[in-house]
């Protein structure tokens, strides 16, 4: 009986640790316009309150006047491929690395699956759903525990970023955050734009259900999967 306690015990322990790990992981302090810039895509890292052209010259590569454009080789383009994605979900290469290895164990695609994966996290779906106006700051949302989940059995709040959701669950933001001035406002300027079909906001509630897992052509076209499997074939 005592064994059994102990293991119980050191199976919290390791949970716990793994959710501070998580809520707390590393961060990507590269500037945002170098990174847009670098990769010559607009991976919405700007909030969109006020144009994005007059916070970073996106037509010119990072440098005091900009690189030279270069040809890109078959890596060049693959290891490109996989930088967009990164920056664009705001994710670090060893976590990105454990996705693929994930995507390519489950059923389909891998590269499919791996944008599913993705764009599934609890973090893109609070941006997606108009509740912030950027990833990281639906990132911040959720760490902050500001954020509860609804997976048909009980409603929590959830402070882990990476939170996979399924079809069916229900993402709330908890009422005494519902006043802030950042979610306010990521709400108007969401209601000029068309929400995901995946996807339905109820904004009078503050709540969003995942009615059902996005299709390709509903996931990002700017993220080229085909290029990151070979990447990751190597």
């Amino acid at each position: 009986m005592l064994r059994v306690s102990l293991i119980m015990d050191a199976e919290t322990l390791k949970n716990d640790v793994y959710n501070f790990k998580e809520a707390n992981m590393a961060r990507n302090f590269l500037p945002r316009g170098h990174v847009e810039r670098r990769t010559k895509t607009d991976l919405s890292l700007f909030s969109g309150v006020t144009p994005r052209e007059s916070k970073c010259k996106v037509d010119q590569l990072p440098g005091q006047h900009g690189a030279m454009p270069k040809k890109l080789s078959e890596y060049g383009k693959q290891f490109l491929a996989k930088q967009v994605a990164k920056h664009m979900y705001g994710i670090l290469e060893r976590q990105f690395r454990n996705y693929y290895k994930k995507a390519s164990r489950m059923k389909g695609a891998t590269g499919e699956v791996l944008l599913l994966l993705l764009e599934t996290r609890l973090d893109n779906v609070v941006y997606r759903l108009g509740f912030a106006r950027t990833r990281r700051e639906a990132r911040q949302l959720v760490s902050h525990r500001c954020v509860l989940v609804n997976d048909g059995k009980k409603t929590r709040i959830v402070n882990i970023p990476s939170y996979q959701l399924k079809a069916g669950d229900e993402v709330l933001i908890k009422e005494k955050c519902q006043n802030q001035g950042r979610i306010q406002e990521s709400m108007q300027l969401a209601s000029q734009h068309t929400m995901p079909e995946w996807l339905e906001v109820d904004a009078a509630n503050f709540k969003g259900v995942v009615t059902r897992l996005p299709e390709r052509n509903e996931m990002p076209l700017e993220v080229n999967e085909l290029y990151i499997v070979e990447l990751y074939s190597k």
